[in-house]
Protein backbone atom coordinates (compact mmCIF):
# COMPACT_ATOMS: atom_id res chain seq x y z
CA UNK A 1 0.00 0.00 0.00
CA UNK A 2 1.52 3.17 -1.00
CA UNK A 3 2.09 5.81 1.74
CA UNK A 4 -0.87 8.55 1.99
CA UNK A 5 1.86 11.61 2.17
CA UNK A 6 -1.00 14.04 2.20
CA UNK A 7 -1.95 12.56 5.97
CA UNK A 8 1.08 13.05 6.79
CA UNK A 9 1.94 16.57 5.76
CA UNK A 10 -1.38 17.20 7.31
CA UNK A 11 -0.38 15.79 10.71
CA UNK A 12 2.82 17.92 10.97
CA UNK A 13 0.75 20.99 10.09
CA UNK A 14 2.47 21.18 6.62
CA UNK A 15 0.21 22.83 3.80
CA UNK A 16 -0.41 20.33 0.99
CA UNK A 17 -2.75 21.85 -2.51
CA UNK A 18 -4.83 19.71 -4.00
CA UNK A 19 -7.40 20.04 -7.16
CA UNK A 20 -10.91 18.73 -7.32
CA UNK A 21 -12.64 17.31 -10.70
CA UNK A 22 -15.53 18.18 -11.20
CA UNK A 23 -15.64 17.16 -14.86
CA UNK A 24 -15.62 13.52 -14.80
CA UNK A 25 -12.64 13.37 -17.17
CA UNK A 26 -10.17 10.92 -16.81
CA UNK A 27 -7.97 12.89 -19.26
CA UNK A 28 -8.21 15.54 -16.64
CA UNK A 29 -7.40 13.65 -13.80
CA UNK A 30 -4.62 12.23 -15.36
CA UNK A 31 -3.06 15.61 -16.32
CA UNK A 32 -3.88 17.40 -13.27
CA UNK A 33 -2.30 14.74 -11.24
CA UNK A 34 0.91 15.14 -12.87
CA UNK A 35 0.97 18.55 -12.70
CA UNK A 36 2.33 18.51 -9.43
CA UNK A 37 -0.73 18.80 -6.87
CA UNK A 38 -0.83 17.03 -3.71
CA UNK A 39 -3.67 15.28 -4.15
CA UNK A 40 -6.29 15.20 -6.61
CA UNK A 41 -10.09 14.84 -5.61
CA UNK A 42 -12.41 12.68 -7.47
CA UNK A 43 -15.95 15.08 -7.45
CA UNK A 44 -19.34 12.74 -6.92
CA UNK A 45 -21.48 14.94 -5.11
CA UNK A 46 -22.61 17.16 -7.13
CA UNK A 47 -22.35 15.80 -10.91
CA UNK A 48 -23.11 12.01 -12.42
CA UNK A 49 -20.40 10.40 -12.21
CA UNK A 50 -21.17 6.52 -11.23
CA UNK A 51 -18.26 4.51 -9.25
CA UNK A 52 -16.89 2.32 -12.18
CA UNK A 53 -16.06 6.15 -14.02
CA UNK A 54 -14.69 7.07 -10.91
CA UNK A 55 -12.40 3.93 -10.65
CA UNK A 56 -11.45 5.19 -14.30
CA UNK A 57 -10.43 8.81 -13.05
CA UNK A 58 -8.58 6.80 -9.94
CA UNK A 59 -6.67 4.31 -12.41
CA UNK A 60 -5.74 7.81 -14.99
CA UNK A 61 -3.59 9.17 -11.95
CA UNK A 62 -2.00 6.08 -10.37
CA UNK A 63 1.45 7.31 -12.75
CA UNK A 64 1.51 10.44 -10.35
CA UNK A 65 2.77 11.17 -6.67
CA UNK A 66 -0.83 12.51 -6.22
CA UNK A 67 -2.55 10.98 -3.60
CA UNK A 68 -6.34 10.08 -4.82
CA UNK A 69 -9.17 11.08 -2.77
CA UNK A 70 -13.19 10.62 -3.38
CA UNK A 71 -15.55 13.09 -2.43
CA UNK A 72 -18.38 10.94 -2.16
CA UNK A 73 -21.86 11.79 -2.44
CA UNK A 74 -23.34 11.15 1.09
CA UNK A 75 -22.05 9.66 4.22
CA UNK A 76 -23.54 6.16 3.38
CA UNK A 77 -21.11 3.16 4.43
CA UNK A 78 -21.85 1.94 0.81
CA UNK A 79 -20.02 4.79 -0.49
CA UNK A 80 -16.88 5.01 1.61
CA UNK A 81 -16.54 0.80 0.89
CA UNK A 82 -16.09 1.17 -2.51
CA UNK A 83 -14.40 4.49 -2.69
CA UNK A 84 -11.94 2.85 -0.51
CA UNK A 85 -11.63 -0.71 -2.41
CA UNK A 86 -11.73 0.67 -5.85
CA UNK A 87 -8.40 2.67 -4.89
CA UNK A 88 -9.16 6.07 -3.00
CA UNK A 89 -6.80 7.18 0.03
CA UNK A 90 -9.16 9.21 1.34
CA UNK A 91 -12.67 10.20 1.40
CA UNK A 92 -14.42 14.00 2.02
CA UNK A 93 -17.79 13.86 3.03
CA UNK A 94 -20.59 16.29 2.59
CA UNK A 95 -22.99 17.61 5.07
CA UNK A 96 -21.41 16.99 8.61
CA UNK A 97 -23.72 17.92 11.01
CA UNK A 98 -22.36 16.23 14.45
CA UNK A 99 -19.87 14.36 15.96
CA UNK A 100 -21.58 11.17 16.30
CA UNK A 101 -21.84 11.11 12.43
CA UNK A 102 -18.28 12.28 11.95
CA UNK A 103 -17.37 8.85 14.47
CA UNK A 104 -19.43 6.47 12.54
CA UNK A 105 -17.78 7.23 9.12
CA UNK A 106 -14.66 6.89 11.14
CA UNK A 107 -15.05 3.76 11.55
CA UNK A 108 -16.44 2.68 8.54
CA UNK A 109 -13.04 3.32 7.30
CA UNK A 110 -11.84 1.01 9.74
CA UNK A 111 -11.53 -2.82 9.58
CA UNK A 112 -12.20 -4.34 12.38
CA UNK A 113 -11.39 -4.15 16.21
CA UNK A 114 -11.20 -0.25 15.37
CA UNK A 115 -14.52 -0.17 12.93
CA UNK A 116 -16.61 -2.10 10.88
CA UNK A 117 -15.39 -2.12 7.25
CA UNK A 118 -15.85 -4.86 5.17
CA UNK A 119 -12.69 -6.90 3.55
CA UNK A 120 -12.54 -6.70 -0.25
CA UNK A 121 -10.09 -3.91 -1.11
CA UNK A 122 -9.79 -5.27 -4.79
CA UNK A 123 -8.22 -2.33 -6.86
CA UNK A 124 -6.99 -1.26 -3.81
CA UNK A 125 -4.73 -4.41 -3.20
CA UNK A 126 -3.37 -4.57 -6.39
CA UNK A 127 -6.75 -7.18 -6.92
CA UNK A 128 -5.25 -9.69 -4.22
CA UNK A 129 -1.38 -8.55 -4.35
CA UNK A 130 -0.85 -6.91 -1.76
CA UNK A 131 -3.35 -7.98 0.66
CA UNK A 132 -1.09 -8.82 3.61
CA UNK A 133 0.56 -5.12 3.71
CA UNK A 134 -3.08 -3.31 2.91
CA UNK A 135 -5.16 -4.71 5.51
CA UNK A 136 -1.71 -4.30 7.95
CA UNK A 137 -1.73 -0.18 6.77
CA UNK A 138 -5.08 0.98 6.20
CA UNK A 139 -6.47 1.66 8.82
CA UNK A 140 -3.99 4.63 9.65
CA UNK A 141 -3.27 5.22 5.85
CA UNK A 142 -6.78 6.19 5.13
CA UNK A 143 -7.17 10.18 5.29
CA UNK A 144 -10.67 10.81 6.77
CA UNK A 145 -11.81 14.62 5.48
CA UNK A 146 -15.19 16.45 6.26
CA UNK A 147 -16.92 19.57 4.27
CA UNK A 148 -17.29 22.13 6.91
CA UNK A 149 -20.57 23.65 5.83
CA UNK A 150 -24.02 23.50 8.36
CA UNK A 151 -24.91 25.42 11.01
CA UNK A 152 -24.71 22.20 12.89
CA UNK A 153 -21.37 21.45 12.65
CA UNK A 154 -20.29 24.83 13.11
CA UNK A 155 -22.11 24.48 16.74
CA UNK A 156 -20.20 21.04 17.41
CA UNK A 157 -16.92 22.00 16.04
CA UNK A 158 -15.08 21.58 19.16
CA UNK A 159 -16.42 17.97 19.60
CA UNK A 160 -15.92 17.03 16.39
CA UNK A 161 -12.59 18.18 15.89
CA UNK A 162 -11.84 15.56 19.46
CA UNK A 163 -13.33 12.75 17.47
CA UNK A 164 -10.54 10.32 17.00
CA UNK A 165 -9.63 9.61 13.16
CA UNK A 166 -11.25 12.71 12.31
CA UNK A 167 -7.80 14.19 9.59
CA UNK A 168 -9.29 17.44 8.39
CA UNK A 169 -12.46 20.32 8.01
CA UNK A 170 -12.48 21.68 4.65
CA UNK A 171 -14.79 24.66 4.46
CA UNK A 172 -17.77 24.80 1.76
CA UNK A 173 -18.59 28.56 1.85
CA UNK A 174 -20.90 28.16 -0.29
CA UNK A 175 -23.66 25.67 1.61
CA UNK A 176 -21.89 27.71 4.89
CA UNK A 177 -23.71 31.14 4.02
CA UNK A 178 -27.17 29.19 2.82
CA UNK A 179 -27.11 27.52 6.05
CA UNK A 180 -27.26 30.94 7.83
CA UNK A 181 -29.26 32.62 5.52
CA UNK A 182 -27.23 34.46 3.61
CA UNK A 183 -26.59 35.21 0.22
CA UNK A 184 -22.91 33.63 -1.16
CA UNK A 185 -22.84 36.49 -3.41
CA UNK A 186 -22.53 38.58 -0.60
CA UNK A 187 -19.04 37.53 -0.06
CA UNK A 188 -17.10 38.66 1.82
CA UNK A 189 -19.44 38.98 5.07
CA UNK A 190 -18.66 40.18 8.31
CA UNK A 191 -20.41 38.11 10.42
CA UNK A 192 -19.46 34.77 7.89
CA UNK A 193 -15.74 35.85 8.60
CA UNK A 194 -16.05 35.22 11.97
CA UNK A 195 -17.45 31.71 11.50
CA UNK A 196 -14.43 31.10 9.06
CA UNK A 197 -12.11 32.24 11.78
CA UNK A 198 -13.37 30.57 14.72
CA UNK A 199 -12.81 27.62 12.15
CA UNK A 200 -9.15 28.56 12.09
CA UNK A 201 -8.71 28.74 15.50
CA UNK A 202 -10.70 25.63 16.98
CA UNK A 203 -9.06 23.36 14.06
CA UNK A 204 -5.58 24.95 14.96
CA UNK A 205 -5.99 24.57 18.54
CA UNK A 206 -7.40 20.37 17.63
CA UNK A 207 -4.48 19.52 15.53
CA UNK A 208 -7.13 18.74 12.76
CA UNK A 209 -6.20 19.94 9.55
CA UNK A 210 -7.93 22.98 7.83
CA UNK A 211 -8.39 23.18 4.19
CA UNK A 212 -10.51 25.77 2.03
CA UNK A 213 -10.95 25.70 -1.89
CA UNK A 214 -9.72 29.33 -3.61
CA UNK A 215 -10.12 29.92 -7.34
CA UNK A 216 -6.94 32.44 -7.95
CA UNK A 217 -3.18 31.98 -7.14
CA UNK A 218 -3.54 34.84 -4.22
CA UNK A 219 -6.48 33.60 -2.67
CA UNK A 220 -4.81 30.06 -1.85
CA UNK A 221 -1.53 31.97 -0.92
CA UNK A 222 -3.49 34.03 1.43
CA UNK A 223 -5.37 31.28 3.04
CA UNK A 224 -1.80 29.07 3.30
CA UNK A 225 -0.62 32.46 5.44
CA UNK A 226 -3.30 31.91 7.50
CA UNK A 227 -2.37 28.69 8.49
CA UNK A 228 -5.11 26.35 6.51
CA UNK A 229 -3.13 23.27 5.02
CA UNK A 230 -5.79 21.32 3.05
CA UNK A 231 -6.05 23.29 0.45
CA UNK A 232 -8.00 23.21 -3.20
CA UNK A 233 -7.18 24.88 -6.01
CA UNK A 234 -9.88 24.67 -8.59
CA UNK A 235 -11.84 22.78 -9.00
CA UNK A 236 -11.05 21.76 -12.51
CA UNK A 237 -14.12 23.60 -14.23
CA UNK A 238 -12.92 27.06 -12.69
CA UNK A 239 -9.52 27.01 -13.90
CA UNK A 240 -10.56 26.17 -17.27
CA UNK A 241 -13.26 28.66 -17.64
CA UNK A 242 -10.57 31.80 -16.19
CA UNK A 243 -8.30 30.42 -18.77
CA UNK A 244 -10.95 30.76 -21.24
CA UNK A 245 -12.13 34.19 -20.12
CA UNK A 246 -8.31 35.60 -19.81
CA UNK A 247 -7.59 35.19 -23.17
CA UNK A 248 -11.22 36.27 -24.69
CA UNK A 249 -10.61 40.01 -22.46
CA UNK A 250 -7.53 39.94 -24.14
CA UNK A 251 -8.41 39.69 -27.59
CA UNK A 252 -11.43 41.95 -27.07
CA UNK A 253 -9.60 44.17 -25.32
CA UNK A 254 -9.09 47.63 -26.72
CA UNK A 255 -6.04 48.79 -28.31
CA UNK A 256 -4.03 51.08 -26.65
CA UNK A 257 -2.84 53.47 -28.66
Amino acid sequence: MRTNHVREKLKAGQPTVGCFLGMGSPNVAEQMACAGFDFIVVEMEHNGLDMAEAQHMLMAANGSNAVPIVRIPSSDQVFIQRSLDIGALGIIVPLLRSPEQAREVVRATRYPPEGNRGFGPLRASQYTLDYPDYLARANHNILVAFLLETREAMESLEEITAVPGVDALYLGLWDLYLNYGVSPFEMPHPEMDKLVERAIQVCAASGVALGIGSATPEELVRWRDRGLTFLGYGPDFVLLANAARAGIEAFRAKRST
